[in-house]
């Protein structure tokens, strides 16, 4: 078979969820936790497949970032004190939105609510138009598709305005982005209540994701477990300056679990509670936000869905190279746009389907106030476009707050060849008026006035001349924030430099591996055409589990010894293999290892005894060649470790007849 063939193979037979998540659960890529006890949601355990996958996904990601890029990695605890989680916004902001019926007690996650009651009037609207038969066979089939409970019991056959269609898609195309408030204005607006009874809901209100739990005996020390990585990193900041000799750019990386108490978690490895993260904090110059490398990605075409084609309810992405989406300033410097590139190549690489694959702007409402741009890589699975990558320009802001909280500072200090004369605005703080007036705020205030820009700083240096005030929106902060002359002095002011002091920003790309993990299930599941209860799982020969499946066509004596030797070569090789000897046909051997994704299978045959020649073949062609043991692994290691093609790599070999893969 042709690639082409191949892929034409791949379309030929339509996915189904339930085959593929039978195949991952019976050959044990992973499994319900607590399967015995009944389980619990949200919750998983990995098997020997699952395991060696992700293992083999993180070695990867580690090489491809960490060894490739110079960063420095750290393995911080996943026990976090209360107060640094204070300090960062999580307590108070790291929340999923919930509304609850008063009557019966039953809790709702307000986005999904919402998009579902939208989504079965427009099922209504199309039923009553002729355009679906069942538009409540249809709703059913979208909820479990999501995983999700069917909340809109029985949907009417109702015909709505054109205007109204539109806007409700046009909410829909948003709704990720939406406050608490907002979902509450929406519920009000278009009168949306317990989808059963119709009785009003409670307004949305903030439920926190994370696990909290108590440090020490006394249980005085309240803590959390981590809901990501990131502040470990941050807080490691000086240490780790220090260790790359007080140079910038730079960057850390961490892989380890965190934890999320997720409302609801329904979709399989997409939502769970506890979950793989690698996550790197690259710090550079706010002034300098170029990067070295970037000419040797700026020609990668990707699909970019920006915040402005969202705006207007579309969801159709854009395709341009990465060097045009940064002189466009559609993405908004070169190191992040160095780093979607990067993103890019490495879910390429893992086996994920670039044509389901796409980079989505986060929109105003979805960015921190901090933020200078955001854009998660969305991969389109049975359940729809799934954020796995994260990449975001966090300025100056997790620096700045711990730094305000510890009074520790984390600048890096520039020594200039020379001095400089400077004059710009700077900002001075009467900070013993912050605490009595803004309590557990002020931090917050301090870090959002310290991290103004030059320009922020000139505008309000007006506004404060004129009205001897200045009225602020500050994230996490209930209200507006007002400041008189009393609380902050704003002027221009020269100085001579001889080093120059700056709080570095952070390019923060953080990827959640499990549902990357699963979207790769996905991309590479298939089953035959010719027989389709033959499932595929066409792993690249890099991330898969198992590399080769060894093969005694019997169980002869005179056959163990070639089958010891090559086992033996595959070993000392640092090749993971596996050896099937069970009495069933090899046609079956090799099929049930297709569902393993293992991409090798060497047979050993009476041939093998007499001239030491073996057959290997390819899981998705079933091509087979032969040829010497040692021409046969070096073409194994070739195609798995070095990128080389399959054509490239047996090209010494010898092509092979089979009736194997028909038994």
């Amino acid at each position: 078979m042709t690639v082409e063939e191949i892929n034409k193979a791949r379309s030929a037979v339509e996915f189904n969820r339930e085959q593929l998540e039978s195949v991952l659960r019976g050959r044990f890529f992973y499994a319900p936790a607590f399967d015995l006890y009944g389980g619990v949601s949200g919750l998983y355990d990995y098997g020997p497949p699952g395991c060696a996958f992700q293992a083999n996904v993180v070695d990867i990601w580690r090489k491809h970032f960490i060894l490739e890029e110079d960063m420095l990695e750290v393995d911080c605890t996943m026990l976090t004190p209360h107060e640094v989680l204070k300090t960062s916004g999580h307590v108070d902001k790291f929340s999923d939105w919930m509304c609850k019926d008063p009557k019966t007690g039953e809790i709702f996650r307000a986005d999904h609510l919402v998009e579902e009651v939208l989504e079965a009037r427009l099922k209504g609207d199309k039923e009553a138009r002729g355009l679906v038969e069942d538009a409540n066979a249809e709703a059913k089939e979208d909820a479990d598709k999501k995983k999700r409970k069917k909340k809109v019991k029985q949907i009417k056959a109702v015909k709505l305005e054109d205007e109204v269609a539109k806007e409700y898609e046009e909410v829909l195309a948003k709704i990720d982005g939406y406050s608490g408030e907002q979902l509450g204005e929406l519920m009000v607006k278009y009168n949306i209540g317990n989808p059963v009874t119709g009785d009003t809901l409670e307004p949305p209100r903030a439920f926190n994701l994370m696990f909290e739990t108590a440090i020490g005996p006394s249980g005085q020390l309240k803590g959390y477990l981590r809901p990501e990585t990131a502040q470990g990193q941050f807080l490691n900041f000086n240490k780790l300056l220090e260790f790359n000799n007080g140079k910038t750019p730079f960057a850390s990386a961490s892989i380890g679990k965190s934890f999320r108490n997720e409302i609801s978690p329904r979709a399989g490895l997409l939502r769970v509670r506890e979950f793989l993260m690698a996550e790197i904090e690259h710090f550079l110059d706010p002034e300098d936000k170029s990067h070295p490398k970037f000419e040797e990605v700026k020609d990668i075409k990707l699909s970019f869905l920006p915040r402005e084609v969202q705006e207007s309810g579309s969801t159709e992405p854009i395709v341009k190279t990465i060097g045009e989406a940064v002189e466009s300033k559609m993405v908004d410097n070169q190191t992040l746009g160095y780093f979607i590139a990067r993103i890019y190549k490495f879910l390429v690489t893992i086996g994920v389907d670039e044509s389901k694959m796409r980079f989505r702007q986060h929109m105003a409402n979805e960015m921190a106030h901090y933020a200078a741009d955001c854009w998660d890589a969305e991969l389109k699975t049975s359940y729809g476009w799934i954020e796995c990558v994260g990449c975001a320009d966090r300025s100056a802001y997790d620096l700045t707050v711990h730094s305000i909280k510890t009074k520790e500072k984390m600048v890096v200090r520039q020594k200039l060849e020379t001095p400089v004369e400077v004059t710009q605005w700077e900002i001075d703080l009467t900070k013993k008026l912050f605490g009595p007036k803004f309590r557990k705020d002020a931090p917050k205030v301090e870090a959002f006035l310290l991290g103004m820009s030059q320009e922020e700083l000139a505008d309000n240096a007006e506004k404060l001349k004129a009205d001897n005030k200045i009225v602020l929106k500050v994230d996490g902060v209930e209200g507006d924030v007002e400041l008189d002359s009393n609380f902050v002095t704003i002027e221009k002011r020269t100085k001579v430099e001889h080093v120059r002091e700056f709080v570095p920003n952070v390019i923060e790309p953080s990827f959640g591996i499990g549902r990357i993990i699963y979207s790769v299930f996905e991309h590479s599941y298939w089953n035959r055409p010719e027989d389709t209860a033959r499932s595929v799982l066409s792993f690249p020969p890099l991330v898969a589990p198992t590399k080769v499946l060894l093969v005694p066509l019997s169980n002869h004596k005179d056959l163990a010894p070639i089958t010891s030797q090559v086992s033996k070569i595959l070993r000392k090789e640092k090749i993971p293999f596996k050896v099937d000897d069970s009495g069933v046909s090899i046609g079956k051997r090799y099929a049930r290892n297709d569902e393993l994704g293992t991409p090798f299978g060497v047979t050993i045959d009476f041939d093998s005894t007499k001239d030491g020649s073996v057959t290997l073949r390819e899981r998705d062609s079933t091509k087979q060649v032969r040829g010497s043991v040692e021409d046969v692994i070096k073409a194994i290691r070739d195609i798995t470790y070095n990128n080389v093609a399959w054509e490239e790599g047996t090209k010494n070999l010898v092509p092979f007849v089979s009736q194997t893969d028909n038994e």
